[in-house]
Formats: structure tokens, sequence, C-alpha cells
């Protein structure tokens, strides 16, 4: 009972914002307000990708994500590395990726601003990823789970005459679903997420994601409740359905990985 009641406290705040999303702008600023909608309609859903810019940041968002998908490979990679390689340094190295974790992102971010203007990259949906393509956190979690691979599978794959590539693709990646769930939901969320990277590097509002298009839209359209809740759904549901589909494998991953 207790929990069913907590449950219920916890998801009020986003049944009210997807209930509020399909108000007529009088039923969201009515006094006392209401749940649920008298006369719903998807009039701001319609407006936000019409007469506004959202359809734009939408697609800016989603090559955003992409993009940082394409580093989960690298981040695994270097994992896999970690985890069933000895090489020279190795120990520092990984020293190296853990420091990395204790910088706060705000400390880097004017160095990175001005390595990537002098690589002509300010402006553009790469310049806009590029910083985020690896992070310490994922590499770490994927040499945790990697570690716990049989060496015995690898050396067989090995005998057998597979390459070092071909046992990554097919013996190692595949044995890594949970961490790999694991990595896309969170990947997912930051760059569905990113907001003050794209707002300083993106001068051009094109070029602006769906956080940041939510930002503008609060300035210019503080009095239409009804829409801002649409346009903050757009940005909500989606990762909610990521989570979901992915719910599964992101506790197990997290559990094998000994980080609970």
């Amino acid at each position: 009972m207790i929990l069913a009641i907590g449950a219920i406290i916890t998801a009020f705040p986003f049944i009210w914002m997807l209930t509020a999303s399909v108000k007529p702008q009088r039923e969201s600023t009515d006094l006392p307000p209401s749940v649920l909608p008298k006369e719903p309609t998807f009039e701001y859903y319609r407006v936000l990708f019409t007469e506004l810019d959202f359809g734009r940041y939408l697609v800016n968002t989603l090559a955003v994500v992409a993009i940082g998908m394409v580093g989960l490979l690298l981040m695994a990679m270097a994992g896999y590395a970690f985890a069933k390689f000895e090489f020279r340094g190795k120990r520092w190295m990984f020293f190296l990726v853990l420091a990395t974790m204790m910088v706060p992102i705000q400390v880097t971010m004017i160095p990175t601003y001005l390595i990537l203007n002098q690589m002509k990259l300010t402006n553009t949906l790469i310049g806009i990823a590029l910083p985020t393509l690896v992070g310490g956190f994922s590499i770490f979690l994927f040499r945790q789970f990697m570690s716990t691979i049989p060496s015995e599978m690898l050396e067989a794959a090995r005998l057998d005459g597979a390459t070092e590539w071909r046992t990554f693709w097919q013996i190692v990646l595949p044995m890594s679903k949970p961490i790999l769930a694991v990595q896309v939901v969170l990947t997912f969320i930051a760059g569905w997420n990113s907001f003050l990277w794209p707002l300083i590097i993106a001068s051009d509002q094109k070029l602006y994601t769906l956080s940041v298009g939510l930002s503008l839209l609060n300035q210019q359209l503080a009095v239409n409740p009804s829409l801002q809740m649409a346009a903050a759904s757009v940005m909500v549901v989606p990762i909610l359905v990521v989570f979901v589909i992915f719910q599964r494998f992101v506790i197990q991953g997290f559990a094998l990985s000994g980080l609970k």
C-alpha cells in the first residue's frame, strides 16, 4: 500500500504533464485546476512541429544521439583492451581514464571550445557531439564487465584461428549485451538532454537541440502552459520508452558490473 502511494506521488507530475499537454489553453489556467482535460486536443503538438522549429530540433537531437552511439564501439574496444590485454603503461593509462571522471565538465568547456574552434567545428553537429563521444565512466563500466568474460574462451577462439577483431566482434560484444544496454540508455539520455554545450557552441538556431528549443519556448511563450507541457512531453516520453525497453538489461548490467 505504501509503495503504491509512493508510486502514484512519484508519477503524478508526469501524468500532469501529459494531461496538461492536451488541454486547451483556457483549461490549463483554470482555478481550481483539473487533472483530466474536458476537451482534449493535440493542437499544441501540431503547433510545435508546424509553426515552431521542433522538427529541426528533433532531427538535430537524433543526429547527436546517433554520433554518440558510434562512441559506444570505441569505448567498448577501450574497455576490452584494459580488461583482457597486458601492455606497457596500462595501469597509468587506466588511472588517467579514471581521473577524467574527477574533472567537472564546466572546467573543460573553454579549452574544448578553443580546440574545436581551431578545427573549424564550432556551429556544427559534429562539434556538438564530439566532446561526449567517449567518456571515462563508460570505459570503466565496459572494463569491469569484460573482466568477467572467461579468458579461456577467448584463447580457444584464437587457437581456432579467429583474429582479434573477430574475437571482439563475435564473442566479446554478444556476451556484453547487458552492459551495452546500460551504455545505450546512458548515451541516449546524455545526447537527448544535451543543453549547455549545444547552447555554447551553436550560434545558429537551426543547430539547436530539443532541450535548447524548449528553453527558448519558455522565454517566448510563457503564457501558454499547454504548449510548454506538449514540448516537455516530446522531451520526456522517448527517454521513458528507451528505458522501459532496456530496463531488464540495465538492472542486469549494473549488477554484473558490481555497481548496485
